[in-house]
């Protein structure tokens, strides 16, 4: 296990605020195990014990916890005392019917700090905002970005090759429980295909009600192979109409909100640099995890860019930034990233083969006229600097090790 400590860094300042805290990400990303790392910092910091009451729905223990009424009997068994302060958590919080009426009492006794985590973002998310509101603050769990998937891996793994490491992070991904099996393909394919089966079955399909699975399964194996690329809904319904079916655009945008809701994609919108607006079409979609994409497209060499791509998005959301794909009269640009007052630009290619090549990536940049950073990241080892226009080079692996 290894300590998350961006994710740790950005609580910490929270704790013992008058706030419902809410972890949030896709099943298997490791919130639990971020939960127990809160909970290693407050035992270290004087917290006692006997202050921690710790419920996780996934453990059987916890099955008799089924509505919010069961929970606020469990909890308040646990907390007699009552001028000591407690701090609940509660994983899988979206397992409790009506948890909501529970958690808002607790907060309003004044003697708990609240950490709730859950895998479902229209439990925790748009319902929060209704649920508990004003009362909350949302912490976006992703799976293991490179360097701690590199961390890991080097502690059960002789090979010590950066880039044999990077290769088996485009294959398998960065969920955590990998590293807890033994390294062979079959094995880890197994794994990824009962994560992808479980998100997909009780996060999109039974929560949604979807009849027709074999269309969603299209739509989402679509997404995995057109990562990175501009995608519409009526772009992925004329797919699926030139392989001998049908769906409507509008199907397909239920569809892949339902996918979103599920945290298995990521949808990220185009801003239009020039008239400084947020464009509604032609988005990209990448999945929350390259390693979901071995169970629909297996490992292709065609989709190393798309792959590029979607390791640098997961990149810039794990470091906390805000990410759009930019558009700049005729051209688009990859990322362009915020996070408070910082802002970067990034074109990702697989490699600077020839001048055509490094003229597109670079050209992306064109009439943008703003001091801020601008990167185009490839794998190729050295022979590019910065432009005469500002434009800097890196090494996708050192940008990603922040090198």
């Amino acid at each position: 296990m290894i300590t998350r400590y961006k994710y740790l860094q950005r609580i910490i300042p929270f704790i013992d605020k008058p706030l419902i805290k809410a972890v949030t990400g896709i099943r298997r990303c490791g919130k639990s195990t971020f939960l127990k790392q809160i909970i290693t910092h407050l035992i270290e910091n004087g917290i006692r014990q006997e202050q921690i009451i710790s419920i996780n729905k996934e453990l059987l223990e916890f099955d008799s916890i089924r509505n919010y009424f069961d929970l606020h009997k469990f909890v308040s068994l646990k907390a007699k005392k009552t001028d000591q302060k407690y701090y609940l958590f509660i994983d899988e919080v979206q397992e409790i019917e009506e948890w909501e009426k529970a958690v808002n009492s607790f907060l309003a006794e004044d003697k708990y700090d609240i950490y709730i985590s859950g895998s479902n973002a229209r439990m925790l998310s748009s319902d929060l905002a209704t649920l508990i509101t004003g009362r909350y603050i949302e912490f976006k769990i992703y799976t293991l970005n490179f360097s701690e998937f590199k961390e890991l891996y080097l502690t059960h793994q002789k090979n010590l090759d950066e880039d044999f490491v990077f290769t088996e992070y485009i294959k398998y991904g960065g969920f955590p429980g990998l590293h807890n099996l033994v390294w062979e393909e079959s094995i880890l394919r197994q794994y990824l295909e009962s994560i992808y089966n479980t998100v997909v079955l009780k996060d999109v399909i039974l929560k949604n009600k979807i009849k027709d699975v074999s269309m969603l399964n299209k739509i989402i194996v679509f997404i995995a192979a057109n990562t990175g690329n501009i995608t519409s809904a009526k772009s992925i319904s004329d797919f699926v109409k030139s392989q001998g079916n049908k769906v409507s655009p509008d199907t397909v945008l239920n569809y892949l909100q339902y996918a979103m809701d599920a945290l298995l994609i990521h949808k990220i919108k185009r801003y239009d640099i020039i008239g400084k607006t947020i464009l509604e079409t032609f988005e990209k979609y990448f999945l929350a995890d390259t390693g979901l994409a071995l169970n629909t497209l297996g490992n292709s060499p065609d989709t190393i860019s798309g792959k590029l791509e979607n390791i640098v998005l997961h990149e810039l959301l794990s470091r906390g930034y805000k990410v759009n794909i930019g558009k700049s009269k005729e051209k688009e640009i990859d990322f362009i990233a915020t996070l408070n007052s910082e802002k970067i630009y990034i074109q990702v290619c697989t490699t600077l083969t020839d001048e055509k090549v490094i003229n597109r990536e670079y050209g992306a940049f064109t009439g943008i006229s703003d001091n801020y950073p601008k990167y185009v990241l490839s794998m190729d080892k050295s022979g590019f600097t910065t432009d005469s226009n500002g434009i800097k080079w890196k090494n996708l692996i050192d940008f990603l090790l922040d090198r």
